[in-house]
């Protein structure tokens, strides 16, 4: 540390600053000093990222500003594009830990008009920052993608999933309540009801959930539940199904990191089997008591289930707590996903049967009468093989998911 000079930085004893001598000195320096900082201010409100004279930061009518957690995912990016495409103001915010940067071009790309799109990177369980964010934007709605969602890797780190989804919904809740934003649509999933004796399953079902991720996301809902009996909050809660398919104009698509190939969606496994990238795909699972001796499924397109997203959010209303199932109402096995994801494909994909997946069930499908008569929603994209072939060309366009093409394998 340099030794600091008295003699310049300091006042002399004595030393009068009503001096004559030295005051229009001092006050042109003053003067000096309020213009530029004048016009500092002046040039940063120009800027449209300057909080002050942000679009985002103020309620404007006629425009519904939704704040989008985990925009940067699979299913969250879709319902970004979406909203963006009915004209929503979107606010997405992920720390990009599952989530792809490459979506997220896409979307600013597709929609770069002011006011319309803005990305922020940051991680839900900061409660700090997710207060801050809150403070610096007029919010209307939120729509709550962000989570971890592998059944398997759930019971291999259960405190990561008890923290992800249930800890950093309470956050969420907490910034709402602070900050005066009544609606939430909540994403939910089938694996709250566990394994019912009944099926369809109906949003009356029993939830008796028999994994992390199933009884994370059920904790979830009843934070939310027991939040909105006191306050007049807007509240829909989806639970739904297995996703599959992609945008079908192919801008977006399902693109998860490598190591997590393990854990994820049969459809990516499918994929990988059919470029080459794995010898072949492994169904864990040839002895429930189905049909064929594989899992049944409830396969929901990510195009109908962000239109049920929407259409929620559409109908949300004050003082109001609705769940729905988003489902087909009709499930397939996973011998019958297989045939068909070979057919979309084109390629003799070889199948090797394994012991089941830790804390997976054997059969479900959902009963969709309720959405289907209070939303107005039904399943539009219900081939499976034709999802799988939507989504099957983004994959094959896409063989390192929104890397650069430069660096595509064969």
């Amino acid at each position: 540390m340099l030794p600091v000079n008295r003699s310049r930085n300091q006042p002399r004893a004595g030393m009068d600053y009503s001096d004559s001598r030295h005051k229009p000195h001092f006050l042109g320096k003053v003067l000096m000093a309020a213009i530029l900082t004048a016009l500092c201010i002046f040039i940063l409100k120009q800027s449209p990222g300057f909080s002050g004279d942000s679009m985002f930061s103020r309620h404007e009518p006629g425009v519904t500003h939704v704040l989008v957690t985990g925009g940067a995912g699979y299913i969250g990016s879709h319902a970004a594009l979406r909203l963006l495409k009915e004209s929503y103001r979107v606010t997405i915010v992920d720390n990009l830990s599952r989530g792809n940067i490459g979506a997220i071009k896409v979307l600013q790309e597709l929609f770069p008009e002011p006011g319309r799109l803005q990305f922020i990177y940051a991680d839900l369980g900061d409660a700090k920052a997710v207060n801050q964010i809150f403070a610096q934007n007029a919010f209307d709605a939120v729509m709550h993608f962000a989570a971890v969602a592998y059944v398997g890797e759930s019971t291999l780190e259960p405190l990561r999933y008890y923290h992800n989804i249930t800890a950093n919904t309470l956050v969420i809740l907490e910034a709402m309540a602070a900050h005066g934003v009544k609606t939430l649509i909540y994403s939910s999933t089938c694996a709250t009801y566990g394994e019912p004796e009944k099926m369809p399953i109906t949003e009356e079902t029993p939830q008796f959930p028999i994994n992390p991720y199933g009884k994370a996301k059920k904790m979830a809902e009843d934070i939310i539940l027991d939040f909105s009996k006191n306050a007049d909050m807007a509240v829909m809660i989806l639970r739904y199904f297995n996703v599959i398919g992609s945008d079908p104009e192919g801008r977006l698509g399902e693109a998860p990191r490598p190591e997590l190939r393990e854990h994820g969606r049969i459809s990516g496994a499918c994929f990988d089997a059919a470029l080459g990238i794995i010898p072949g795909l492994k169904v864990k699972g040839a002895d429930y008591p189905t049909a064929d001796g594989t899992c049944v499924r409830d396969y929901i397109d990510v195009t109908d289930l962000v239109d049920a997203h929407v259409k929620a959010l559409d109908m949300a209303r004050p003082n109001k707590v609705s769940i729905y199932n988003v489902g087909t109402g009709k499930g397939r096995s996973v011998k019958e996903f297989v045939e068909a994801c070979k057919k979309a494909t084109g390629a003799n994909i070889k199948v090797e049967y394994l012991d089941r997946r830790p804390g997976d069930y054997a059969e479900v499908y959902s009963d969709p009468s309720k959405i289907n008569r209070e939303l107005n929603w039904t399943a539009q994209y219900t081939d499976l093989q034709e999802s799988l072939s939507i989504a099957w060309k983004w994959q094959k366009s896409h063989r390192n998911g929104y890397g650069s093409p430069s660096v595509m394998t064969a």
